[in-house]
């Protein structure tokens, strides 16, 4: 198709999608009129038109709109903010039906993934029983974490997900009038209950909260998504090759950091962590039992195998003698979960509870088998399989529980322990003697924590949360991630202290490495790890790794960290491989690209050769968690893309890169990290710009996520969350950390006569490509002309230069990938990702313009209104919804 005719073809994609949007727009629009009056509804419409027209370059309309909004009474201010906010989050809803619509068009839904993959490799000669160990040995551990950027409250995104299911029974070409009239009145009364529900919490979400959330997502959408797309990926496998994939086959699993991330979050103790663990466990037991009773329903036939009508003495409803064994099975587990969580330890007898997954397992293949055995296949592969692989991805503890702290919080453990005991103080040793000690304890068979030390606070509730992960299965937990660490020392410490907690399994322990620095070092580190027989004897030839994204974008800049991590993935696997070690690589990625997001299957397969192998971890952040699982039938699609990633990235990896590919991303980056760090480290108005041109300092009120927005109280930008940092720029516009370095380097290498040579490293190397694209994107979402309104009106006239220099750096990057890729306009490959951007700006501006207003009442009065402070979270909150992704 050529580049006009898929233009064309977008536009034509946009009219049947702007039926939905004006649908679901009319239905607010007549919402509001019934609650705020027609003259409410006029100036909403009045304002939205002027905002069109300004985007067209009418200034006169621009300001005609500014004086609107400058002029809006607060009684109007909240209701006027939540209209626009809605309806950009109506407009994502249409957006997102549209991709699982049964009208859905090829640009934007493509076929399957996964089937596509399949044909391609048998295309290259891949045998077939090749393509069956590799989908049997697929490790997808999808981790989904709380960092504070789902901006929409859950009780929003659940009525969200009902309007969702009435555009999909409106589509039902045989419906009656009175069905159609039925759904039209459901879909008004769920916009109404919309409306008049509040968009910003009143309390910050606690650990718990947040878990909570989680779960909802795996009981709303995963639950049901997990088996619909195993039997459709054995659907497509067996229709490929002959051959049916295992019942207990699970290429996608799911962990979570939610209540047990304690990095910088002084609300996640081990208390949280057990209760969460609990909650977990009370939801997978809920939800199977739901299950069991639906198929007591189903197996109501009699004939058996001999194992089953031996087990069951003969009986004439065999299945369901077992099933009703399981089903009180089940409440007993639910009612002793129930007492714990009450803060009661109730006496139990273990074998009349579900407390080890075979409990569970073990009867439902007997069952299985027997169908089998009987001739009963069919009914075999219903809901008892179904249930069986829900089994094999959630196990009965629902999510595996990853346990994050920071390296230095170990070391503090260390450091009091041995100033108590008189051995000198741990924090002044080199990193030799720290490992001396440090393994001269663990091949150690007495205990080193005296039974009469009193720890500080900060050191018994690390100790705390050791000694709850030593009483725990093994399949309830999955990583021990050490955030910010750099050195052997920092994983061998939380050994020692796993060890003298009396923990008797071996848990993995996951070195992040967050800065350039570490990035840089990582090798080394791993390297020096596994040359410890002690350590290679603990990891048994198995070595995970965490790449930070976030901390290493803010510390240098997207181009320089990316090729950091890429670089770093490089040396992990020549290490691992010379060690006879397998590695598994956990990408810690944010859903914006500032932190290393974008989409899933362009990210893995732009990973270095090698780097996959079957193997990923990757997390899944705030609202694109929703963007990807929120309804079964994305989740489905989001499955079937991470599967046919790893997959292709396993088998058909990518090129090794050429010398002078790596010879000039070498360059860029350098020259990138200077560019960057030249403003966000050198330039001394950097601060008080940040401050005064973003609500940086507001988003620190808005009650987000239960984690602080700075690690250290009082800190500066160099303690700032990555997220919050992010967030910041993204609601000025100016998106400054995703591209800032990028445009400066790149313009340099055409400088230097590399144009046609950064040309073929787009065309021919999937990591450059990766990083021009997300580039466009970020550049498509910038807008100069607003970050220069909210300078205009909340910077000091002195620092307006330092705004001036930003934009220009933003301008010198936009026309810097325009010449690489020799096109018109950005995103000219994507048209359907460019004009949903386009489609949303003229929504988006209105709040932007408003925000920029309540800003500077908000600090030029001594004490803002209510309205004025609901209403300024309001836009923020609506510009998150518009641009899609916050942090």
């Amino acid at each position: 198709m050529s580049e006009l005719s898929k233009a064309e073809a977008a536009t034509d994609i946009y009219a049947s999608l702007r039926a939905n949007v004006g649908q679901l727009g009319q239905i607010l629009g007549e919402t509001m009129r019934s609650h705020l009056g027609d003259a409410f509804l006029e100036k909403v419409e009045q304002i939205r038109i002027l905002a069109k027209k300004s985007r067209q370059g009418d200034d006169g309309a621009r300001e005609q709109m500014l004086a609107l909004l400058t002029a809006l009474p607060d009684e109007e201010l909240i209701p006027f903010a939540k209209a626009f906010n809605q309806f950009l989050n109506l407009a994502n809803i249409a957006e997102q039906f549209h991709t699982i619509s049964r009208n859905c068009d090829e640009l934007v839904c493509v076929p399957d993934p996964v089937e596509q993959l399949l044909g391609r490799l048998l295309n290259h000669d891949l045998d077939k029983s090749q393509l069956h160990q590799c989908l049997s040995e697929l490790d997808i551990d999808l981790v989904l974490t709380a960092h504070p950027t789902e901006i929409s409250r859950r009780t929003l995104i659940q009525k969200y997900a009902s309007v969702v299911d009435c555009l999909t029974s409106l589509e039902n070409p045989q419906l009656t009038e009175r069905e159609h009239s039925q759904l039209q009145l459901r879909l008004r009364q769920l916009i109404a209950q919309i409306w008049h529900t509040n968009e910003i919490r009143h309390e910050r979400p606690t650990p718990v909260d947040e878990a909570r959330w989680g779960l909802s997502t795996i009981e709303a959408s995963l639950w049901q998504a997990v088996p619909d797309f195993l039997r459709q990926l054995n659907d497509q496998f067996e229709k490929k090759t002959g051959l049916q994939l295992a019942k207990d086959v699970s290429p996608v699993r799911f962990s979570s950091w939610m209540g047990g991330d304690r990095d910088g979050n002084p609300f996640v103790t081990a208390h949280v962590t057990q209760e969460v663990l609990d909650r977990n466990r009370h939801a997978a037991a809920r939800l199977y039992l739901k299950d069991i009773i639906t198929l007591m329903g189903e197996l109501s036939m009699e004939e058996a195998n001999d194992e089953l009508k031996a087990l069951t003495n003969n009986s004439n409803e065999p299945y369901r003698d077992v099933l009703k064994s399981l089903r009180q099975k089940l409440r007993n587990t639910i009612d002793y979960l129930n007492d714990r969580l009450e803060g009661q330890q109730p006496d139990i007898d273990f074998n009349s509870i579900i407390w080890e997954q075979s409990d569970l397992q073990a009867p439902l293949e007997c069952l299985y088998q027997s169908l089998c055995d009987s001739g009963m296949r069919l009914i075999a592969h219903g809901l008892l399989l179904d249930i069986l692989r829900r089994l094999a991805c959630f196990g009965i503890h629902m999510l595996k529980l990853d346990i994050r702290q920071d390296a230095e919080r170990h070391s503090d453990v260390i450091a009091e322990l041995t100033r108590y005991l008189g051995l000198g103080d741990y924090d002044h040793w080199d990193e030799d003697e720290k490992q001396a000690f440090l393994l001269r304890e663990l091949s150690s068979r007495r205990p080193l924590l005296p039974p009469n030390w009193k720890p500080s606070a900060d050191v018994a509730e690390v100790l705390s949360t050791c000694a709850l992960i030593s009483k725990q299965s093994s399949k309830a937990l999955g990583s021990y991630v050490i955030s910010m660490a750099s050195k052997p020392s920092d994983v061998l410490t939380v050994l020692l202290l796993l060890k003298e907690s009396g923990c008797t399994y071996p848990m993995r322990v996951v070195p992040l490495f967050e800065t350039l620095k570490d990035l840089t070092g990582a090798a080394a580190c791993i390297k020096e790890l596994l040359q410890i027989d002690w350590y290679r004897g603990y990891t048994k030839g198995m070595q995970e790794v965490m790449i930070g994204y976030s901390d290493s974008a803010k510390d240098a800049g997207v181009m320089a960290a990316a090729w950091a991590q890429y670089r770093a993935q490089e040396e992990l696997v020549a290490v691992c491989k010379q060690a006879d070690v397998k590695l598994t690589l956990f990408h810690g990625r944010g859903g914006t690209v500032g932190r290393g997001g974008g989409p899933a299957h362009q990210a893995i397969l732009s990973q270095p050769p090698g780097s996959v192998d079957g193997r990923i971890r990757v997390t899944e952040q705030g609202e694109m968690i929703r963007f990807k699982f929120g309804l079964p039938k994305l989740a489905v699609q989001s499955l079937a893309l991470y599967t046919s990633a790893v997959m292709e990235a396993t088998l058909m990896p990518p090129p090794e890169p050429k010398k002078a590919w790596r010879d000039c991303m070498q360059s860029i980056a350098d020259e990138s990290v200077l560019a960057y760090r030249g403003i966000v480290r050198e330039e001394p108005d950097f601060v008080a710009y940040f401050r005064a041109a973003t609500p940086e300092i507001e988003l620190g009120k808005l009650p987000l996520g239960s984690r602080p927005a700075k690690r250290k109280v009082g800190g500066g930008i160099e303690s700032l969350r990555a997220i919050p940092w992010i967030f910041a720029w993204s609601q000025n516009r100016l998106m400054l950390p995703a591209w800032l370095g990028a445009g400066e380097a790149l313009s340099s290498a055409i400088e230097q006569g590399k144009l046609s040579l950064l040309q073929e490293m787009e065309r021919e190397w999937p990591f450059f490509e990766t990083r021009i694209s997300m580039l466009e994107m970020v550049y498509t979402k910038a807008e100069p002309n607003l970050s220069r309104y909210y300078e205009r009106c909340l910077v000091p006239i002195e620092l307006h230069h330092l705004g001036d220099k930003l934009r220009s750096r933003l301008q010198l990057g936009i026309d810097t990938v325009l010449s690489l890729t020799q096109s018109d306009e950005l995103m000219s490959h994507t048209p359907w990702s460019r004009e949903s951007v386009k489609l949303r700006n003229p929504y988006i501006d209105p709040l932007n313009f408003l925000q920029t207003e309540l800003l500077a009442r908000t600090r030029n009065e001594d004490q803002a209104s209510e309205k004025v402070q609901l209403a300024l979270m309001l836009t923020i909150a609506g510009v998150a919804a518009g641009m899609r992704n916050t942090g």
